[in-house]
């Protein structure tokens, strides 16, 4: 059964662009995650990064896996219509929960954030991965910006460090260079966007983001789902998020007591 939040072309256009808006997804929760990322902001966890440079102007933090500890994020993630909606558009039975991630820009920070594919990062393979991009401000300047068909392309990107944009992995001989969308005339999609709107894309889908040169805070929500067919693969290197000590190994279902299912059909 569909949700009411989108329609059937909104899963075709998922299936073949990697990208899609989803209006209002977590229009409900606004406030509820907006609290949690207040919390987080005074309360970083073990991966919070400050992504710029002291001579660069503003303020770019970023923290993910926090969800355990801040229970409106558990809210908005088990409580939400948010794991419907991924099953849709996955076409998938079930949905795992991979991580959260919250991304805050100050008024006035240029520091952008760098284009990449979250996929090259991560220690999952599989066709049915879905992201979440909720801002809890208005956006539009500093909204997200996806590169419409870049799931399907042979070659992953090269993920690179965003506060340097030096390389991620030492051994790169998989990953294609990070190509510029803007040069290259790609089809960019981009939204202006109403706090609890969210992008949907794929994990392979090339993104990124202006800075936020106005004078309003630009707070995100991120949420990371897999579908059935996701399976933990070896990657040339630590990834990130890391998951330290998780035990599994290639070609195994990630393990459900850290990674749990939040819907199922």
């Amino acid at each position: 059964m569909l949700s009411e939040l989108f329609t059937q072309n909104d899963i075709e256009t998922f299936e073949k662009d990697g990208v899609v808006l989803i209006k209002n997804l977590f229009a409900d929760y606004v406030d509820t995650i907006r609290k949690g990322i207040e919390f987080n902001l005074s309360n970083p966890g073990k991966y919070a990064a400050e992504n710029r440079f002291h001579s660069e102007n503003g303020r770019f933090f970023d923290d993910y896996c926090n969800w355990e500890r801040i229970p409106e994020f558990q809210k908005a993630i088990f409580k939400s219509s948010v794991g419907n909606v991924a099953a849709q558009l996955m076409k998938s039975n079930n949905v795992q929960l991979f991580h959260e991630h919250v991304l805050v820009k100050e008024p006035g920070t240029t520091k952008p954030t760098p284009w990449h594919q979250d996929s090259p990062y991560y220690f999952i393979q599989g066709s049915q991965s879905v992201s979440f991009w909720s801002p809890m401000d208005k956006v539009t300047h500093a909204s997200l910006r996806c590169v419409a068909g870049s799931h399907k392309w042979e070659k992953s990107v090269l993920p690179t460090k965003w506060l340097n944009e030096d390389n991620f992995y030492e051994d790169n001989q998989y990953f294609m260079k990070v190509p510029d969308p803007e040069a290259e005339n790609m089809d960019i999609r981009e939204w202006q966007m109403d706090p609890g709107d969210a992008v949907a894309f794929d994990f392979k889908i090339l993104h990124g983001a202006r800075g936020n040169t106005s004078d309003q805070r630009r707070r995100a929500f991120s949420l990371r789902l897999i579908g059935d067919d996701a399976r933990f693969i070896e990657r040339p290197g630590r990834t990130s998020p890391p998951f330290p000590n998780h035990g599994m190994t290639s070609g195994e279902p990630l393990r459900q007591d850290w990674f749990p299912i939040i819907f199922s059909k």
